[in-house]
């Protein structure tokens, strides 16, 4: 299906984001999310449909206006939600990119990763235009990461070895909540895990924040931490000498 007919469901747009892949890049959120994290700051890009509608061709026509903007190593991001949600959109949108030598990052939490078809031809295929995978492992502890986010992490971190053994790019992000995501044992483990892979550029520690509290309150969404609080500079610090970052 060509670029023209392939619609993604676009949940908002950032024009100079700089933390989302290097140098300044255009980033696309995108609808849809399988996972529910307790501490996810974007509940209204939950649903698949919604959002504005764009062919992968008026999406790149869109970020290309900022290709200014791209020199030392900028482009275009696409995150969520869970971008592979709409893999064929966004295999697409990179497509283009690649045509036009514009870098291209995936921001994932990798949960719909699977080796079954037909879900891992269209990956295989969405690789061959990725220049980079930012991968968030929200918990090494399985049980933890269910509780969590409602899902296994199995998939994921069998996914970060795939792309290790690919010789794809990755940054492996982490978010820290005090008193679920911090302890020093799981930090050492997923330590140990992204020591195995061969791939990883960095490694980030994204302090847990409360900046979604509203969203919920606006959607009628009670919110699951209520009350926790954000972490300390010591704990963001000792997560980051433990991981190494």
């Amino acid at each position: 299906m060509s670029a023209e007919k392939i619609i993604g469901h676009i949940n908002s747009t950032e024009s100079f984001g700089s933390v989302d892949g290097p140098g300044v890049r255009f980033i696309f959120f995108l609808q849809g999310c399988p996972m529910r994290c307790k501490y996810c700051h974007n509940p209204e890009t939950w649903a698949v449909k919604g959002g504005d509608e764009m062919t992968a061709q008026e999406a790149f026509d869109l970020a290309y206006k900022y290709k200014n903007y791209w020199k030392g190593g900028g482009g275009i991001t696409v995150s969520g939600g869970e971008a592979m949600l709409q893999i064929e959109f966004v295999t697409e949108l990179f497509k283009l990119a690649k045509e036009h030598g514009v870098s291209t990052a995936l921001d994932t939490s990798g949960s719909p990763f699977t080796h079954n078809e037909p879900f891992f031809s269209k990956f295989q295929e969405l690789m061959k235009y990725t220049d980079l995978v930012i991968l968030d492992i929200k918990e090494i502890d399985d049980e933890k990461h269910r509780k969590l986010t409602g899902h296994s992490n199995k998939n994921i971190l069998d996914l970060a070895r795939w792309l290790s053994d690919n010789g794809i790019d990755m940054w492996i992000r982490h978010v820290l909540v005090p008193t679920i995501t911090e302890n020093d044992d799981d930090l050492k483990g997923l330590a140990d895990f992204i020591s195995t892979l061969k791939t990883v550029k960095r490694v980030e520690v994204l302090p847990y924040h409360t900046l979604g509290v509203p969203k919920y309150e606006k959607l009628g969404i009670p919110y699951p931490l209520e009350g926790v609080p954000t972490p300390t500079k010591a704990e963001v610090e000792n997560a980051k000498k433990i991981l190494n970052c």
